[in-house]
């Protein structure tokens, strides 16, 4: 790689890390797996920078290789094996000082639980402030998918959030009225 390649593709990096292993996390909820997820996104992208740096959207094209990164560690047989004799046994659930940490274990439970498809989309539409379009180019499918993946990931989200279905009401002009 020429000097000068290198040089844009560690400013790039410098800027994006944090953001990127913040996406990584809110793939997969674990902080190990998401510094393996960026190292292999970054890996790539070194290897790539030529096409990657001519491609129109940049972090479009980075949002897409960690994705695939994180669904391809998802298919690795590896990942699903214990390491050990036994089963962990489960943590205690500490007493919250701030109300924050467990709205936020909340959130990353209920990401945990959606689709791959419908997790992937939520975390680069709200997570990563990628629009419709730069998420169907990061994923390589159409606007029409991210869409749908959204509104159903968005509803499994507030399902799990809020279990509590809310009533609706009638307006008080209506109430009394029969027809």
């Amino acid at each position: 790689m020429r000097a000068q390649d290198e040089q844009e593709y560690v400013e790039y990096v410098r800027v994006r890390l944090p953001r990127l292993h913040r996406m990584a996390y809110m793939l997969c909820s674990d902080g190990f797996q998401a510094d393996d997820i960026v190292q292999a996104t970054l890996t790539a992208l070194y290897v790539h920078w030529r096409r990657a740096a001519a491609a129109d959207n940049l972090d479009a094209y980075v949002h897409r290789i960690m994705v695939r990164r994180y669904l391809d560690e998802r298919r690795r047989r590896w990942s699903r094996v214990l390491l050990g004799d036994h089963v962990p046994d489960t943590a205690q659930a500490m007493p919250a000082a701030d109300e924050g940490f467990g709205e936020r274990d909340a959130l990353a439970a209920a990401l945990r639980a959606l689709p791959k498809g419908q997790r992937a989309v939520v975390v680069l539409r709200y997570f990563g402030d990628l629009t419709v379009e730069q998420t169907a180019e990061a994923l390589g499918c159409s606007t029409g998918n991210v869409k749908s993946q959204c509104a159903r990931g968005l509803q499994n989200l507030r399902g799990a959030l809020d279990p509590v279905p809310a009533v609706r009401t009638a307006p008080k002009d209506e109430v009394g009225k029969r027809s």
